[in-house]
């Protein structure tokens, strides 16, 4: 590697030597196994390094709740240690991508910007690149092979090592790699910059111990580790205590949370505990598998007055023969009865789902099936997929592989079906009176047509207008975080339309936050067992005012 001068003005010519390391967490192989050393060479460089109180970040983040949940500690983490978020104009002296491995595209995707990136830090010495996430748990090395003026690339069981990895990636003026293949913290014990100031992700679990032949995510996130229940009450009471009204709780699997301490209902005991916390109006969660999905649970749904009626529920296929192949250990007539269990106990329950299209060997008539449970299920929204194959995962090389043109025909005609059940069941709420915690950022036409958005308590998207319904209802302004409520007057597949005005409006400390613009820092919640009332804030660094 070239001599780097030590002076605060830098110029170096980077040839960064890396070599597979026998159980090195840097090494670019996994534990125990080798790889040939691989050069790269990047063009000399002037590097001017503003201090660390100047440096700016931006991360940009791909893929699913986890992987926003897990910015917000991407963020947390560079705003303690430094860091302050980019604006609006010039590059960040720092890029982070916190990627997805789900989709096929993801990899074009993480490649594509990483290229335009590339002439950018060329324009802007001491710039840095870091990518993270499951494609990079995933690729590994590959990614500094194919995009040499990337600095970092970290893991989904390292999150917390990103600041570190920047600054030796800087003293060093060399790459650094460092994917581990076990969880090194919980990333719950690491600080988060929230999004949001009325809603927040809550992680109960990571991992997943499932084996569905098209998912990648167990060989990418690891086995399923379940955080201690009181951990996860004092981070939402913690929250609570800042002004958030809403939770979600996040996992890969969420009910079947409890498996590693040995009790199996322990989602729905969490659900009941969460019902407990004054102050909290909302509680939801995210996703569900069939197979774990209990009595218990809906009970307890139906019974907690803030859990939201609320359900997402992955189908994938319709076909039991499909379901089979997938490794999914429920069958279609077992996915139905649980929806039916559902509204019998919560009758206006909103649900949701996953559904693939063209699973290797996927017949006519399995579609056929698929689009039979899907008009029975009445979903009231569904993200539909067209099936790509991922590298390592045993989908990938069965036979039967489904024409790309057969794949988009059948893609085509489920969103029809999928559509007209969205519609109907949107439809059976026009004149119903709706509570809606006002949102940021979810209205792409709130602008043009002067409405607002929110969400109601069945996670319906809700655009309405922000008058009032009769004189003095509306105390000043409507701020996201406020709650308003409102009569639906019109339905769209994939929202309500809300314009007779506002019958009632309560501003909240969430609005009051939202509207002074501040934001919302939090502190990490260990792994240990909470002390009793709120936990102590860690200093704030003053760089993270800015």
């Amino acid at each position: 590697m070239g001599t780097v001068r030590p002076s605060s003005n830098r110029t170096f010519t980077q040839s960064v030597t890396l070599c597979g390391r026998r159980g090195t967490a840097e090494g670019l192989s996994r534990p125990g196994h080798d790889v040939g050393a691989t050069t790269l060479v990047v063009v000399s460089t002037a590097v001017t390094e503003p201090t660390a109180g100047s440096r700016t970040y931006q991360v940009r983040t791909f893929g699913c709740q986890m992987n926003v949940h897990d910015s917000e500690r991407l963020s947390g983490l560079l705003e303690e240690a430094g860091y302050r978020a980019a604006g609006e104009g010039g590059p960040a002296d720092v890029v982070v991508f916190n990627t997805c491995a789900v989709r096929e595209n993801a990899d074009n995707k993480l490649y594509g910007n990483l290229g335009h990136l590339a002439s950018v830090k060329a324009q802007h010495p001491g710039m840095q690149i870091a990518v993270g996430g499951c494609l990079a748990q995933k690729d590994r090395g590959e990614i500094v092979r194919r995009a040499p003026w990337v600095d970092v690339v970290f893991g989904t069981h390292n999150v917390g090592s990103l600041p570190t990895l920047l600054e030796r990636a800087r003293h060093n003026a060399q790459a650094q790699v460092e994917i581990l293949d076990a969880l090194e913290v919980f990333p719950s014990s690491l600080p988060a910059k929230r999004d949001s100031h009325y809603a927040g992700w809550v992680s109960i679990s990571v991992g997943c111990n499932n084996t569905c032949t098209f998912c990648i995510v167990p060989s990418l996130r690891g086995r399923e580790a379940d955080r201690r229940p009181g951990d996860v009450l004092a981070e939402v009471q913690m929250l609570v205590a800042d002004g958030v009204l809403e939770v979600t709780l996040l996992g890969q699997n969420v009910n079947s949370y409890g498996v590693q301490f040995g009790d199996r209902q322990a989602f729905g005991k969490l659900l009941r505990a969460c019902g407990e916390i004054g102050g909290l109006e909302r509680v939801r969660f995210t996703s569900p598998h069939p197979k774990d999905f209990t009595p218990d649970v809906i009970e307890a749904m139906a019974q907690t007055p803030n859990v939201c009626h609320q359900l997402h529920m992955p189908l994938q296929s319709g076909s039991d023969r499909v379901l089979k192949a997938m490794r999914r250990s429920y069958r279609s007539a077992r996915y139905l009865s649980i929806l039916a269990e559902v509204r019998a106990a919560m009758p206006d329950a909103a649900i949701t789902t996953d559904i693939i299209v063209g699973f290797p060997g996927e017949t006519d008539d399995d579609f056929e099936q698929t689009l039979d449970v899907v008009r029975e299920s009445r979903f009231a929204g569904a993200f539909t997929f067209q099936y790509s194959p991922r590298p390592g995962t045993p989908a990938a090389t069965l036979p039967g592989q489904i024409p790309p043109g057969v794949v988009a025909e059948r893609f085509g005609r489920l969103a029809e079906v999928v559509t007209a059940s969205t519609l109907a069941e949107n439809q059976r709420q026009v004149g119903r009176t709706v509570e809606l915690l006002v949102s940021a950022g979810e209205g792409r036409k709130d602008q043009a047509s002067g409405r607002l958005t929110g969400r109601a308590r069945d996670g319906r998207l809700v655009h309405f207008a922000p008058r009032p319904a009769t004189p003095g209802v509306v105390d000043r302004s409507i701020r996201p975080g406020d709650v308003v409520s409102v009569a639906v007057t019109r339905a769209a597949p994939h929202h309500l339309v809300a314009d007779d005005g506002v019958l009632t409006h309560r501003r909240t400390r969430a609005g009051d936050r939202s509207e002074e613009g501040t934001p919302l820092l939090t502190p990490g919640v260990g792994l240990g067992m909470p002390s009793l009332g709120r936990p102590a804030r860690r200093a704030e660094p003053v760089a993270a005012c800015g």
